[in-house]
């Protein structure tokens, strides 16, 4: 009875080592895969097959139950006959019928600081690493603008592609306004929706100031600079007209830097015409030539189904729940501004 005592002592104690060793071994390995996950995951979707396997699906919907059984039965004759030949070529050493070029499609859904960028950096970078000659690469953008060093960044992430030969063309179901008509204008094509929002190439700078609101309550604020243009306009100091007229200044510059980009990217447009702020949509933007076609993406990829291989890129980022929070905050507060801003340039429908 002792001997048996002492034995499930022993075993008690052996169980607990190997599953404390096991809870330890979890932990790391669960920690190193967080590790790598914690940059983002690039995620590749055939949108061709997909379109191939719910056309199918719709067909078969209106066939009755014989027809059905007999589809399917023709089809996977048609699929062993494929694979037969396939196979036989492989063997008699035959030339493999030429591939298709690839169409790479990537989205870009642009907030006001631009930070999808990142996001749009690894999905470019990954269809650069194995596109052809052949290949094309078809971005959906939807933007309203933001942060000129953002979307001047985005935009570069673009002319990647056109250093490297691979033709873009740009798809504009929305909206691609100031910093997102910089990145559509990158673009061999630009293709919009005939109600999008196209343009608005200008630069625009708001900044509330509360100075006279801490006077009134006799509070100061002390800003000590080095540098006489380090801080033109300030939210809580008093303001000066030499520091507005800077302000100004420095707002026409980034406007000519703008405009000098627009026309690098498209010499036939009319810079000085368009360049004043305005939005069009996509029917009148056709005419003022920013735009080359009135379509949308969906009319762009099903196009090319029967001559490209569709394939959709996504880099997803790994994003804390607070990200999350704010992020989905910030997109509401976007939203609520884009409404405004539409509201007070255009009728609403």
């Amino acid at each position: 009875m002792e001997l048996l005592s002492y034995y499930g002592l022993f075993l008690a104690k052996t169980v607990t080592v190997v599953v404390a060793i096991a809870a330890i071994a979890i932990l790391i390995t669960n920690l190193m895969m967080r590790k790598r996950a914690q940059s983002g995951q690039l995620k590749i979707v055939h949108l061709d097959e997909n379109y191939r396997e719910m056309k199918d699906e719709m067909m078969l919907a209106g066939m009755e139950a014989h027809e059905q059984k007999l589809w399917h039965k023709a089809q996977k004759k048609k699929d062993k006959q494929q694979a037969k030949a396939a196979k036989q070529r492989a063997e008699e050493g035959l030339a493999v019928k030429k591939a298709k070029p690839t169409l790479f499609v990537v989205d870009f859904k642009g907030s006001m600081d631009a930070h999808e960028v990142s996001s749009l950096r690894e999905e470019l970078s990954a269809v650069m690493a194995v596109a052809k000659e052949q290949d094309e690469v078809l971005l959906r953008l939807e933007s309203p603008g933001g942060v000129v060093h953002g979307y001047g960044l985005a935009a570069s992430q673009l002319q990647r592609l056109r250093a490297k030969g691979i033709r873009l063309t740009v798809a504009v179901d929305k909206v691609a306004a100031s910093g997102g008509y910089m990145m559509a204008c990158v673009a061999d094509r630009i293709v919009a929706a005939p109600f999008s929002i196209i343009g608005s190439i200008g630069v625009v700078a708001q900044i509330p100031n509360f100075n006279r609101l801490l006077k009134r309550n006799e509070i100061d604020v002390e800003l000590h600079t080095a540098g006489e243009y380090k801080r033109t306009l300030t939210l809580f100091g008093e303001n000066t007209e030499q520091g507005r007229e800077k302000f100004q200044e420095d707002l026409n510059e980034t406007h000519v830097l703008f405009k000098q980009f627009v026309h690098q990217m498209r010499p036939s447009l009319d810079i000085d015409r368009v360049a004043t702020g305005e939005h069009w949509f996509g029917t009148q933007a056709l005419d003022n030539g920013l735009i080359d076609a009135i379509g949308t993406s969906d009319d762009l990829i099903i196009d090319r189904l029967e001559s490209h291989k569709v394939i959709a890129v996504r880099f997803t980022r790994r994003k804390k729940m607070m990200d999350r929070f704010t992020q989905s905050a910030a997109s509401s507060a976007e939203r609520l501004l884009l409404r405004l801003w539409q509201r007070g340039n255009k009728p609403l429908l």
